[in-house]
């Protein structure tokens, strides 16, 4: 490997994604390792105190954090690291229990853009949150082969091989059985595994499958990292870490993890980046500590925002995808996003602040941009941008088979981003 690389980062982040199949696993998980380095839980029903210290609110599968320094002024700007817990999957449909000729299937719903061909003949899990009717909420993992999405055989489609065409209505309902369908039969099933009396304890439920292959590290000297849900846990596992770091009585900013749902679906709704939950936390933490609206102002207007998704490391295969003159590499280090139409929020003092973050870690930086008949994706740089008024820069680590049901990174990577997250969040100076 060409940049520095500690193992123990990687597997820990290795751990944090098989623990975490859905983005309300990820938020409790990364939220579990905040209260342990002593940060306090609020609800957002409840006064808060501007106390120095670290706290954090938990709504869904999204997670807002943040460390407050001792003598922190009511104006002290925020660091803030953007990350997303949702991922490309199939969720399971309200009326979930189907099947015909002979097969119990489960019906579900796509839910953001996923590689459809990835999910094909792949062992898959089961899991989410089931509501109950005392109002209270109770997180279920089934964490073995439950489920199959089975691919015709060759021999009944002798042209699969040039061009897979799937009907995302008809060929994508998983079996996980033999027999007729039964109506309540899947809830009863995670009521039981989910230790609850019955099913008629559930009132709602959001459930989504998973591949329930465990990470692992791929090549002859283990240099690469193979593991479901790299975009965007990958980067929530580093804000994390980083934020864990910056929580230091004499830190400067005050630092924040903002980790959103549904960015892969646009990101507007109460727990997503367009929402207003990020805005809510931050000016009640100014409020918190005696500031007014002023105060609020001023400490946005000197704040900054990273970023962090996953970026497309150079294919060695689809090389003429990428912009002749920007193909990054996979253990290269961190991305430095750029799009002129912005679909990435990074412009020039964002790269200065950024490039400096990765000095003073001592990590390499590779630029990016979109070949220009290759349509950009998007983040919730942007979004963040525009909703709070925060300069922002988009940045990610490099990866290949983005929105697969398991993608493929080099085994450094997280570690070199987890560093300048944490540099961005503690300058020099």
């Amino acid at each position: 490997m060409s940049a520095p690389f500690d193992r123990g980062h990687t597997d820990d982040l290795m751990a944090f994604l098989a623990a975490s199949p859905t983005p309300y696993h990820a938020a409790a998980n990364a939220a579990r390792r905040l209260a342990d380095a002593g940060f306090t839980p609020l609800r957002e029903t409840d006064p808060w105190d501007g106390a120095p210290g670290g706290r954090y609110v938990l709504r869904g599968g999204a997670l807002i954090a943040w460390y407050v320094p001792e003598g922190a002024a009511p104006a002290t700007p925020f660091r803030v690291i953007g990350a997303h817990t949702d991922s490309p999957t199939l969720r399971i449909k309200p009326s979930p229990d189907g099947g015909r000729h002979g097969w119990k299937q489960l019906t579900v719903e796509i839910y953001g853009g996923p590689l459809l061909n990835s999910w094909l003949d792949r062992d898959l899990g089961i899991a989410g949150r089931l509501v109950l009717r005392d109002g209270g909420t109770v997180l279920v993992n089934v964490d073995r082969p439950l489920l199959r999405v089975p691919q015709l055989a060759i021999h009944l489609d002798r042209s699969v091989n040039d061009g897979l065409a799937l009907d995302r209505q008809h060929h994508t309902m998983p079996l996980w059985g033999l027999g007729e369908p039964r109506d309540g039969e899947l809830i009863a099933f995670l009521a039981d595994a989910a230790g609850l009396p019955s099913a008629d304890a559930v009132a709602g439920f959001d459930l989504m499958t998973h591949a329930v292959e465990p990470p692992a590290y791929l090549g002859r000297d283990r240099e690469l990292l193979a593991a479901p849900r790299l975009d965007n846990l990958l980067s929530v596992h580093a804000g994390t870490a980083a934020l864990l770091d910056a929580a230091r009585p004499d830190t400067r900013f005050v630092p924040v993890l903002a980790a959103f749902d549904h960015e892969e679906t646009g990101s507007e709704s109460d727990t997503g980046a367009a929402g207003p939950l990020l805005a809510t936390a931050l000016e009640r933490d100014v409020y918190a500590r005696g500031g007014t609206h002023e105060d609020r102002a001023r400490a946005l207007a000197g704040s900054y925002c990273l970023s962090a998704d996953t970026g497309h490391a150079v294919h060695p295969n689809y090389g003429e995808r990428h912009d002749p003159d920007h193909r990054p590499r996979a253990g290269g280090g961190p991305l430095l996003k750029v799009n002129v139409n912005q679909r990435y929020a990074t412009d020039a003092a964002g790269r200065a602040v950024f490039t400096a973050a990765c000095e003073q870690a001592g990590v390499p930086w590779q630029p990016f941009v979109s070949h220009n008949d290759v349509p950009c994706g998007t983040t919730i740089g942007p979004i963040t941008a525009t909703r709070h008024g925060i300069p922002t820069v988009d940045v990610g680590a490099p990866i290949l088979s983005m929105h697969s049901a398991r993608e493929l990174c080099a085994a450094n990577d997280p570690f070199l981003l987890a560093n300048a997250m944490a540099a961005f969040l503690r300058p020099a100076g």
